[in-house]
């Protein structure tokens, strides 16, 4: 017995009978004595279908009243599973975003929670009931709905379990746990049984789709268990958790891939202070992300920078390093959007040596060239042609041997 989150995705209430399926799942864990709160997601297909109505009438659609829109689509899921809970005869309440007091900043269309008091929730379960409460969303301090951006319903779960002092959150999804990579492209994938925060962190910013990024920025830090399964299948999934010794046995945990991502090179560039910020400041005004930065000193005083951005951005970011190119004087802009990254992730290369040797050995030996590295702690990223992408991964699953894993 204990408080359990649950967060259903947009498969696993696709249509009303996957609904009464998660109903059932949901009465199971009901009847054993936990009080439940349960996260949904709109159906899939929805969120798009609503946008591109709004984009029927203009392409730029007010972000307030957009984030009004988008938020109907788990409206309405949420309100489906509650009736649907209550035929079974299971008492159950659906609540709203700002009905279950999910605070966030004003930023529409990727809102950042702020607080969640959740006072109305912990009455709610103090009755008996099922609460199910529609992800994805929150409101500001005026009141106005906002929406949390792609992924958004995980991080809404997760907030809530650390509100609540969840003992465990359990994301379902259309997949049965994390594996070792995209067991889409690579059939030697290996299910992990846990995987730690940072692990999951940079899986997840490096391509990793299973979790979003915020959701487990969340869990790390409110210490909240994830587990991450398949609403499809009773088996068990992956734990996301902290860090402990048996995951430094081994010392590559995963291989990721990112095919989102394009390269943009200025050349001569005058080599001076705060060339750099003239380069990077509109980028960042525009809300575009840099990942990767090479710089390539020349002879006199000059040098190449090299960056990339998501593929989405590419043309915005190309455009606008074009006028800075003018600006500063560099020579030339180039771009590159037929790139992928590959990384390889693993809490053990902490305490292990020789993991970029490997890794570049592999590569090498398929003769697939690196244009671009970049490295943390806990993972090597290389930037490789974007037809490579899939043989890159298999190399890499093998040379670190992560077929063989057991954790």
């Amino acid at each position: 017995m204990g408080l359990i989150v649950q967060k259903y995705g947009g498969t696993s209430v696709a249509n009303i009978e996957r609904i009464r399926n998660v109903a059932q799942r949901i009465i199971k864990y009901y009847q054993a004595g936990n009080d439940m709160v349960v996260v949904v997601s709109a159906m899939a297909g929805v969120t798009d279908h609503l946008i591109r109505m709004a984009n029927q009438i203009t392409e730029n659609p007010n972000p307030r009243e957009l984030d009004v829109l988008m938020a109907t689509g788990e409206q309405t899921t949420v309100a489906l599973l509650a009736i649907m809970l209550e035929d079974m005869g299971y008492p159950s309440v659906s609540l709203l975003g700002y009905q279950a007091e999910i605070i966030t900043n004003p930023a529409y269309g990727r809102a950042r929670i702020i607080e969640i008091h959740a006072e109305r929730i912990r009455e709610l379960l103090r009755q008996r009931k099922i609460v199910t409460v529609a992800g994805f969303q929150g409101c500001d301090e005026k009141g106005n709905i906002t929406t949390l951006g792609r992924g958004g319903s995980d991080t809404s779960a997760v907030a809530l379990a650390a509100a609540l002092d969840a003992d465990v959150c359990e994301i379902y999804t259309d997949v049965d746990g994390i594996y070792t990579t995209d067991p889409n492209i690579c059939k030697k994938a290996r299910k992990l049984k846990k995987i730690s925060y940072e692990e999951m962190l940079e899986a997840a910013s490096l391509g990793a789709k299973v979790l979003q990024i915020r959701a487990v920025e969340f869990a790390k830090k409110y210490n909240v268990p994830i587990h991450v399964r398949s609403s499809f299948s009773e088996e068990e999934g992956s734990m996301v958790v902290r860090e402990d010794k048996d995951m430094e046995r081994f010392v590559v945990t995963a291989v990721t891939y990112d095919k989102n991502e394009a390269r943009i090179t200025l050349t001569r560039v005058p080599d001076r202070p705060g060339i750099a910020s003239k380069i990077f400041t509109p980028i960042a005004e525009e809300g575009i992300l840099v990942d990767m930065i090479i710089q390539n000193t020349r002879q006199g005083g000059l040098t190449d920078l090299t960056f990339t951005v998501p593929k989405t951005d590419f043309k915005r970011a190309m455009a606008i390093e074009e006028e800075v190119a003018r600006a500063i004087g560099a020579e030339n802009v180039m771009g590159d959007e037929h790139i992928a990254k590959v990384s390889v992730i693993g809490v053990g290369m902490r305490s292990h040596t020789g993991v970029a040797v490997t890794m570049f050995s592999a590569l090498a030996r398929e003769n697939i060239n690196i244009m671009m590295i970049s490295t943390s702690e806990i993972k090597i990223s290389c930037v490789i042609e974007e037809k490579y992408t899939e043989l890159a991964v298999h190399v890499l699953h093998d040379a670190f041997g992560l077929e063989r894993i057991s954790r």
